[in-house]
């Protein structure tokens, strides 16, 4: 009886440690999204590519006075410091995407740590700006993770909108009916630097306009959290 009490006890132990919900919900550590009777809206725009088709990007938020997040990882950053700083100049917020796009759960505990500390350095000498939000490539993440984030200060952003525009398949339509067919308060949209999201995202953001809602970067939208 003894060992299968201690049996349940690694059990209810390594449940605990990858259910998500539940760090969302305690430790406020990790955010999906912000306040739902809000009428903000957050653009989380995650690089480790796409180089070609930001310039586009940042014309559109340009056109319609829109700042958003951009999550960066290290190494992009690092080949690419003048999209890097234009970023920055144009006033997006800028987030830590770890260094190499590793998934936090598949590495050492260290190297979690390096993979965020390495881009928080980088961003830092390229633009002169802190990094507080990390977005855990692919946003797989588990305990360790969480501990870690908190120590160095950061919160964990994932998503509640996904336009799951890295697929193939992905044409515009499809992106925009994955933004308009869920509830826009408070949402943290997720997106990446491909040419069918650039052509989605006049006609996305005109629709989140018309239901009154503000487009806004992640940090404004969950700075009361």
């Amino acid at each position: 009886m003894f060992f299968i009490c201690i049996i349940l006890i690694a059990v209810l132990f390594s449940a605990r440690e990858y259910d998500h919900t539940k760090y969302i919900s305690t430790t406020g550590k990790v955010i999906r999204n912000g306040n739902a009777s809000s009428k903000i809206i957050a653009f989380a725009c995650n690089v480790d590519w796409g180089s070609e088709i930001l310039p586009s990007m940042f014309q559109i938020f340009n056109d319609n006075n829109i700042k958003i997040t951009f999550f960066v990882t290290g190494n992009w950053a690092e080949k690419n410091p003048h999209l890097l700083r234009e970023m920055y100049l144009r006033g997006h917020e800028i987030g830590n995407h770890g260094y190499g796009h590793k998934l936090c759960s598949k590495i050492e505990k260290e190297e979690i740590r390096e993979e965020i500390k390495n881009t928080e350095e980088v961003v830092k000498n390229l633009t002169g700006s802190d990094t507080t939000l990390f977005a855990p490539p692919s946003g797989d993440y588990d305990e360790r993770t969480v501990s870690i984030c908190e120590e160095m200060g950061y919160k964990i952003i994932l998503w509640s909108i996904d336009t799951i525009d890295w697929k193939p398949d992905s044409t515009a339509d499809k992106i925009k009916n994955r933004v308009m067919e869920k509830p826009l308060n408070g949402a943290i949209v997720l997106m990446h630097p491909k040419s069918e999201t650039v052509k989605a995202l006049p006609e996305i953001i005109n629709f989140i306009r018309s239901q009154g809602v503000e487009i806004v970067p992640v940090g404004r939208l969950i700075e009361k959290q």
